[in-house]
């Protein structure tokens, strides 16, 4: 009944060949203009799931309570002096603040004026007192550089350090650090190597290496939602800015950038050339392999056009349907024109194998019409059942929480019947209007025969063969040899900007991205989570509101008070001396040199003074341009450093109600719940640490949020869906088979296969440890619908009496099918996107799994009839 319905379709739109030809052209043209109107497609991972599930919804939460930690570009500058960061960094911020066309605000959290004034504060007292001894220590020396902040002062400075040893009342000892500070740097300009003097690691010392290489700002950029890449005019504009740096300029800073807006546009950009690439190859490569199935442009071109016509008509769906494509969903087309291309290739090779043959011209598109009529009875129910069995495949994964792999079903399995309806109406009026030769002799692969002999002799052993790769196979699924990566960045374009960056700040712990939140109700109860978790074997460090507010301020204030009755005075001097001239630099130098070397009997080999001393008996006969480039270089942030030492000695006492807005807001919502941060140990977190790291943490507690979370739970919800649409899908593919066939045993001999292909996957992919992402994950469905089409085209043939099956047009449209498909598959493998190759070379190893199974397992395992030769 099916058949002869297919045949009066196939009939029907080949006598209106012309007419189906232009409807389909005229719903093209509606499908693109609906695409450009409705398609849209997003890199966000976190969209891939459904907001029904608790954990997605704490995430959504998160995201809606605190946007400024969306959606932002981070610029991350490196300098090796502390003062250049800093200043490049306030320079860029209120650049960005300005900027009210592209950015809504930037801020760099370690200039932070509150943070700024109260950095003395946050130390703890011990070594709160030993700094503030220094800088005490220090204060007839700042006195005198506060007066005279000039390398002409720094050299009278050190005179009187000079002065003080020789009178026994200073230890020289206390100054070695800064004095071999200042030795390095005359040693450099000694030879002509100029670079400025960090007064930060003077004063500091050890406590300004633990703010690291980097400092960071932060902008929240205003996304163009019609661009391809939304955030791309702000990234220009940011460039832009970072260009008129003149840090920068000189190449003193580097400034990199990331942050998830810059990275999902790289993102988009990436994964889209991939797929470009790798449907531009199908389209190509399949040309190409078309050729050596059909041998005649007249076949091909047909194919090509239908692919294109259903590639187009899907995707049209797709936009009415879904709407915003994620990166899995937006793999339909590889699967669309993976499967579709197999129907079509069906359809030509049974039609050009056809036992008609056209004697003059004028019987030859009777000819056609009659061999399209026979196609389409002989296999157009094959195709019919193949493709509602993939398209059955397909949608038994829209139920499940994976948003990703739901629409992609929807799509897919929409696409199937598409292709199905094309192939049937579209090809036989293609093929119409070209009117191809008829060639029976290449319809299948006559030198197969002995082969085929072959398999039916050593069957038993083959079986053999492959129930034991079946078991290893199911042993490897059982002991969870299977792994699943859902870290989102290892899907991404490692060599890109954005992750170049990033990768930066995964080597910092207290920049890592891994991290886990968790809410309290009030300050007492975020206190107390904190101590909980601060305890914790995998945590690093944990961030709060009270976290900027310092402890024992009791105990600080009187003691910044104290240094600050000393040294407040001294640092606010407000008669300055006026810029030296070269030849003042000289005299003050050699009084320097004078009297070191009245001191040369006391001074030991390695001293900072002898280093010093012998740098400048080189400098002070270089040029007036170079003794300016100097003095630059010395004093360049002495006054930035003494107005900063200025403000932090002016503490007050602190609350939680003291933190300023700006700060308070990334910590506490709107209706009073307060966020606790929490930071893992170690960098370049694998899945398994990232898994330690969330078990401890929901120990204390249970409902905790964030970036790590995400992770362990979409795995969880990935592999959890997997199962369910696996099952589902076998068993739904198990009844329409068996409406199909109406024998179990058929049944079973397109299912077997099925599995088969599947369990050898898994075998692979564990032997070249190559973890499931979010982007090869795609196999399992298409290794349905490849797989149950290859299977169901044998046993239908071999239920109508096929002898032969490797040597028989359906064998050659197999392997064909299968040779197109994997061309396309192999350009994705290719690819820049570690996430696309990922999904090319899984989609490849299926695919080779699926092709072997179906070429040698289902010819042996088909059973013995009494037609069938020994």
């Amino acid at each position: 009944m099916v058949s002869a319905l297919i045949r009066r379709i196939v009939e029907f739109c080949s006598r209106h060949a012309w007419l189906v030809f232009i409807v389909y052209l005229l719903l093209a043209i509606v499908s693109i203009f609906v695409t450009s109107k409705k398609l849209d497609i997003t890199t966000d991972t976190t969209k891939m799931f459904s907001t029904k599930m608790p954990w997605k919804q704490r995430s959504d939460w998160m995201g809606k309570n605190f946007p400024n930690r969306e959606g932002i570009l981070v610029a991350i500058i490196e300098a090796k002096i502390p003062e250049e960061r800093e200043l490049s960094a306030e320079i860029l911020v209120n650049q960005l603040n300005q900027d009210k066309k592209h950015f809504y605000f930037a801020s760099s959290p370690e200039n932070n004026p509150f943070l700024v004034k109260n950095g003395l504060m946050f130390l703890d007292p011990p070594v709160l007192d030993q700094t503030l001894n220094t800088i005490i220590r220090a204060q007839p020396f700042l006195s005198s550089l506060a007066a005279d902040t000039s390398a002409r002062g720094l050299f009278d400075t050190l005179g009187m350090v000079v002065e003080g040893i020789k009178e026994n009342q200073v230890d020289l000892e206390q100054f070695k650090n800064e004095l071999n500070g200042f030795a390095k740097t005359l040693e450099k300009a000694s030879q002509r190597d100029f670079e400025p003097f960090s007064w930060e690691k003077s004063l500091s010392g050890e406590l300004s290496s633990l703010a690291g290489r980097y400092q960071i700002v932060v902008a929240k950029p205003k996304m163009d939602l019609t661009s391809l890449q939304p955030s791309g005019e702000a990234v220009a504009s940011l460039k832009k800015a970072i260009s008129s740096i003149s840090y920068v300029q000189r190449g003193d800073v580097k400034i990199h950038i990331t942050g998830d807006a810059k990275i999902n546009d790289e993102e988009f950009s990436t994964v889209m050339d991939g797929m470009v690439l790798g449907l531009f190859a199908s389209f190509v490569l399949v040309a190409g392999w078309l050729f050596l199935a059909v041998k005649t442009w007249r076949i091909i071109l047909p194919i090509l056009y239908v692919l294109l016509i259903g590639l187009i008509l899907t995707t049209g769906f797709a936009s009415i349907a879904v709407g915003t494509l994620n990166l899995i969903s937006v793999s339909f087309a590889i699967l669309f024109v993976s499967i579709a291309v197999d129907f079509a290739i069906q359809f030509s090779v049974r039609f050009r194998g056809q036992d008609i043959q056209a004697d003059d011209n004028t019987n030859k598109r009777q000819s056609t019409l009659l061999a399209l009529s026979k196609t389409g009875y002989d296999t157009g129910h094959q195709i019919f059942t193949a493709s509602v069995a993939a398209a059955a495949g397909f949608l038994a994964f829209t139920p499940t929480n994976f948003v990703g792999v739901k629409q992609l079903g929807l799509i897919a399995g929409t696409g199937m019947i598409i292709a199905l309806i094309c192939t049937l109406t579209l090809l036989p009026a293609m093929l119409t209007i070209l009117q191809p030769k008829i060639v029976q002799a290449m319809a299948g692969f006559p030198r197969l025969k002995s082969l085929d002999n072959k398999f039916r002799h050593y069957r038993w052993y083959i079986l053999a063969v492959y129930a034991v790769i079946a078991v290893i196979g199911i042993f490897f699924l059982v002991d969870q040899k299977v792994s699943f990566d859902a870290d989102p960045f290892h899907t991404k374009d490692t060599h890109s900007e954005g992750m170049k960056a990033l990768q930066l700040l995964m080597n910092d712990p207290n920049t890592n991205p891994y991290t886990a939140d968790v809410m309290a109700k009030s300050p007492e109860e975020a206190k107390k989570l904190v101590d909980q978790i601060g305890q914790l074997s995998s945590v690093q460090n944990v961030i709060w509101l009270g976290s900027f507010v310092p402890e024992d301020q009791k105990i600080k204030i009187p003691m910044i008070r104290d240094a600050a009755s000393v040294l407040l005075n001294t640092l606010s001097n407000t008669s300055i001396k006026s810029r030296p001239s070269a030849s003042e630099l000289r005299q003050s130098m050699q009084k320097m040199l004078d009297k070191v070397n009245s001191v040369q009997n006391i001074l030991t080999p390695d001293s900072p003074l002898e280093r010093i001393c012998l740098a400048l008996q080189k400098i002070v006969s270089m040029s007036d341009n170079d003794l300016m480039k100097i003095n630059d270089d010395l004093v360049r942030f002495l006054g930035f450093q003494l107005h900063h030492l200025e403000i932090m000695l002016t503490p007050s006492a602190v609350s939680l109600t003291d933190v300023p807005k700006e700060l308070a807001n990334e910590y506490r919502t709107k209706d009073g719940l307060y966020r606790i941060e929490i930071y893992p140990k170690g960098t370049n977190l694998d899945n398994e640490q990232i898994a330690t790291f969330v078990k401890q943490i929901r120990s204390v507690a249970p409902e905790a949020a964030g970036t790590s979370v995400d992770i362990i739970e979409s795995a969880n919800t990935v592999v959890h869906a997997f199962i369910i649409a696996a099952v589902m899908a076998i068993i739904t593919l198990a009844i329409i088979i068996f409406i199909a066939l109406r024998r179990i045993l058929d049944m079973c001999l397109v299912l077997m296969p099925l599995i088969l292909s599947g369990l050898m996957t898994i075998i692979v992919i564990v032997l070249i440890d190559q973890p499931l992402n979010f982007a090869n994950i795609i196999t399992l469905p298409l290794l349905l619908g490849v797989g149950v089409s290859f299977n169901i085209y044998f046993v239908m043939n071999w239920r109508e009496g096929l002898s032969n099956p490797l040597s028989s047009p359906t064998a050659r449209a197999v392997l064909f099918s299968a040779l197109t498909t994997g061309t396309a598959f192999g350009s994705l493998a290719a690819s820049a996107h570690p996430g696309t190759a990922s999904m090319g070379l899984l989609l490849l190893i299926s695919l080779g799994c699926t092709l072997v199974a179906t070429l040698i397992f289902v010819p042996a395992l088909l059973p013995k009839r009494d037609i069938d030769r020994e």
